[in-house]
């Protein structure tokens, strides 16, 4: 039985990027991978497909607990589905939630890490929920936020984006890659060489920069617009959106900015995020 490697972050900050370009790297070819095709080498744990054969209720009998209780089963089986090690996308903070871990470290090898600046975060979050920004910063500035079941992923602690981000970075450990969205925007080659590095993959300098090259921004949009992407909400135009870091500043009100910094003063400023004269 292998083991998962996590990629996990707050919503909005990076994840399907880095899936991508796994995706990409071990794919092999000169050919972009195909975006909605990526459950082919990773998988979404929360998905609620992946609980109902441990749970043969209508998903919507299912309680927070009910989920939470399923949930160390759910990571068990998935690590069970390949003979090596696999990679799972989660949006869960670690934290015990229901009297049960949301981690099994049993069946955890390590974990990827993105974090991006909670300011960004917020207009994209927006976009991606169909919501106002102020009630997307209720939610990132919200303690042991927990979305509810729906018919595509399950219930998913998440606390507020100061909890999240601190759940997995307090602790440094060999582990763990903390990579930041804004690093992998100014300077992908070095980004994306570092996390090869922590996984400990050979790969040529040209394999590296093909890989980098077919999950750009520019690619994954154009695949969206060719041929849509699962991923997108039906609010949303596109699913990516714009891809760059600083756009908060042509959309938040300084009283909103006030409120993110006010409420994740202490994380932001651990990651270089607090803007000037806040």
């Amino acid at each position: 039985m292998g083991k998962i490697v996590w990629i996990a972050s707050y919503p909005k900050s990076g994840n399907t990027w880095t899936r991508a370009f796994l995706h990409n790297l071990f794919a092999g070819g000169d050919a972009a991978y195909d975006i909605n095709k990526m459950d082919k080498l990773s998988s979404n744990e929360a998905a609620t497909a992946n609980y109902v054969a441990f749970d043969p209720r209508p998903w919507q009998e299912w309680s927070p607990a009910d989920v939470a209780a399923m949930r160390p089963k759910v990571q068990a089986w998935i690590a069970s589905t390949q003979p090596g090690n696999l990679f799972s996308k989660t949006h869960l903070a670690v934290m015990n939630a229901h009297g049960q871990p949301t981690i099994n470290y049993a069946v955890t090898a390590g974990a990827i890490y993105l974090v991006r600046n909670p300011l960004d975060v917020v207009p994209s979050y927006a976009d991606h929920q169909g919501l106002p920004i102020d009630q997307a910063i209720a939610v990132l500035n919200l303690a042991n936020h927990e979305p509810p079941t729906t018919h595509t992923t399950v219930a998913e602690p998440m606390g507020s984006w100061s909890q999240h981000v601190e759940s997995w970075t307090a602790r440094p450990n060999p582990g763990l890659h903390v990579m930041r969205y804004e690093d992998m925007l100014a300077d992908p080659q070095t980004a994306f060489s570092g996390l090869v590095k922590f996984l400990s993959v050979p790969v040529t300098r040209q394999r590296l920069r093909l890989a980098i090259k077919n999950a750009s921004f520019k690619e994954l949009r154009r695949q969206e617009e060719r041929a849509g992407f699962w991923e997108k909400t039906q609010v949303q135009k596109n699913f990516f959106r714009a891809g760059r870091a600083g756009g908060w500043r042509e959309v938040l009100s300084d009283e909103q900015v006030a409120r993110v910094v006010e409420a994740n003063r202490e994380q932001m400023a651990r990651f270089g995020y607090l803007p000037e004269g806040f």
